[in-house]
């Protein structure tokens, strides 16, 4: 809903104020469809052409996150502690009994009680593996917490390549309103016996190249890129609190320590109060007993 309230503000501002001015949009709107097959065409065509299949299907696929923001709110982030508690409480009361849990946590009971984060691979891989390399005595707390951190460094990469090809077109679309708005000179040049009148239409015909391709970099696909960092970003957190709960574990904290300092280091709009966090753990043990 955000989202559609800036590009509403944007539109509105734009072009509320031009016509505002004196401004006439019949001469954009005639020339818009033309300039517009020539700009997002060639934009379209460019992002094609440097980026693979799978990059430009998740591409295409993260751009609704610009509307609906991240995908791990508040209550998620408390699951993810209560899930962990239960992880850690287990594996220091029976080693065994927990092992059919990292190991199949899609029939997990534990992992079945919080869906959403049962059905993130992420997520749920980067649990296991980690508590699986405990249970080997692969317990070095700093190696752990520099393989967590290249892993999490390498899925974040991976993530960022949308908003990066998204700002890529966004920087090249300034260069090509030039060329549609060059082409358009190049035609009132075809034209110059022309009336003033007549060419004057065709010369502003040809500047709503330019102004289409710096207004769809600056006012769309620009701050559309800017928007898909920040969520992916901020959805990043919730991995980052996985590693900081079990590296805690690995240096033999209280299972509350653990839980405590993963609280802390999750961002504020999304932390959990001690007191609700407290609660939601209670609930966990006497579902346990």
């Amino acid at each position: 809903m955000v989202g559609i309230i800036g590009i509403a503000i944007i539109f509105i501002m734009v072009f509320g104020g031009y016509m505002a001015a004196g401004g006439k949009m019949g001469i954009i709107l005639k020339s818009l469809p033309f300039e517009m097959i020539m700009i997002a065409g060639a934009a379209v065509g460019a992002f094609v052409l440097s980026n693979d299949g799978a990059a430009i299907k998740h591409t295409l696929k993260d751009i609704k996150k610009v509307f609906k923001g991240p995908q791990w709110k508040p209550d998620d982030y408390r699951d993810l502690l209560c899930l962990l508690f239960e992880l850690i409480r287990l594996a220091r009361q029976n080693p065994v009994a927990v092992e059919e849990h990292i190991e199949s946590p899609g029939t997990s009971g534990i992992f079945g009680r919080y869906p959403r984060i049962q059905q993130d691979h992420a997520a749920v891989e980067l649990i296991c593996d980690t508590m699986r390399s405990a249970s080997m005595n692969y317990d070095d707390p700093h190696q752990v917490e520099e393989v967590l951190e290249r892993q999490l460094e390498s899925n974040l990469h991976h993530a960022m390549h949308s908003p990066h090809a998204l700002q890529s077109v966004a920087d090249g679309l300034p260069a090509l309103g030039i060329v549609a708005a060059v082409l358009g000179v190049i035609k009132t040049m075809g034209s110059i016996d022309q009336p003033p009148e007549i060419l004057g239409k065709m010369i502003g015909g040809a500047l709503v190249g330019t102004f289409l391709g710096v207004f769809l970099a600056y006012g769309l696909v620009g701050p559309f890129a800017a928007k898909l960092k920040t969520v992916i970003e901020e959805d990043s957190h919730f991995y980052k609190l996985i590693r900081e709960v079990l590296v805690a574990n690995l240096h033999n904290h209280a299972a509350n320590i653990c839980i405590e300092v993963g609280r802390q280091n999750t961002p504020h709009h999304f932390r959990p109060t001690f007191s609700a966090l407290e609660e939601a753990l209670k609930a966990v043990k006497s579902e346990a007993a």
